[in-house]
């Protein structure tokens, strides 16, 4: 399945022209049935925290599509159903900062129950981005995205996750007063609300809202590291 808008977007980004292709002539009725394209490569890039040129890094075309409808579902300017150029940059950066932030030594190390554990706050981030857990299965279902790559996906951000709050400063597990405090300032969704009622999910909110922060930072300083190139399709 082709996908123009994402591919034109990622085109644009770096001024590259995709080779234009022929229509053919030959009768749909007599002509041999096409092949099917399951996923293809859209960006390489390499960095030398993923082990430079020699170990370049490939994203997809339907993971980054996926990524890019939860940019648009988190966007309350963002029209329904439909995801636009600055979401598919955006899910680009978020992209390319999980791996690299990922791919770095956290110190401890964490146990396999520790990511386990910050896969399944991803998973419950996720929902919250996505406006709910239902809309969050349908840009899966809509892009192709499966149970596993899903999973693959959330402990990519738990160690992303895992290492910048061990590594640069801790954010995971903010205070009951620092919670109360933001829920004060009337800046979050749960305006109106009683601690009481909604401290889990202000807990998610706070704890995602300063890993995105805490992302960004990280990639602004890291993207003059990053060379990337976007993949023509043939």
């Amino acid at each position: 399945m082709r996908r123009p808008g994402l591919l034109m977007t990622l085109t644009a980004l770096l001024a590259l022209a995709s080779p234009v292709r022929s229509a053919r002539g030959q009768d749909a009725a007599v002509a041999p049935p096409a092949p099917m394209l399951l996923d293809r490569v859209v960006v390489r890039w390499h960095a030398p925290e993923t082990g430079g040129v020699r170990r370049p890094q490939f994203i997809f075309e339907r993971e980054l599509a996926f990524q890019a409808r939860i940019e648009a579902l988190a966007d309350p300017d963002a029209e329904p159903g439909l995801y636009r150029d600055r979401h598919v940059r955006a899910a680009l950066d978020r992209h390319i900062a999980e791996t690299l932030l990922a791919s770095l030594p956290i110190s401890p190390a964490p146990t396999s129950a520790e990511v386990a554990q910050r896969a399944e706050a991803a998973r419950f981030s996720l929902e919250q981005r996505a406006r709910g857990r239902a809309r969050l299965l349908a840009a899966a279902a809509a892009e192709g995205v499966s149970s596993d790559e899903l999973d693959a996906l959330l402990r990519r951000q738990a160690r992303a996750s895992l290492y910048l709050d061990r590594m640069v400063a801790p954010m995971l597990e903010p205070s009951e007063f620092e919670l109360k405090l933001v829920l004060r300032s009337g800046a979050t969704p749960f305006k109106d609300q009683r601690y009481e009622d909604v401290a889990p999910a202000l807990k998610r909110w706070y704890v995602a809202q300063r890993l995105a922060h805490a992302l960004d930072t990280y990639y602004q300083s890291a993207r003059a590291r990053v060379s990337l190139s976007i993949v023509p399709a043939r």
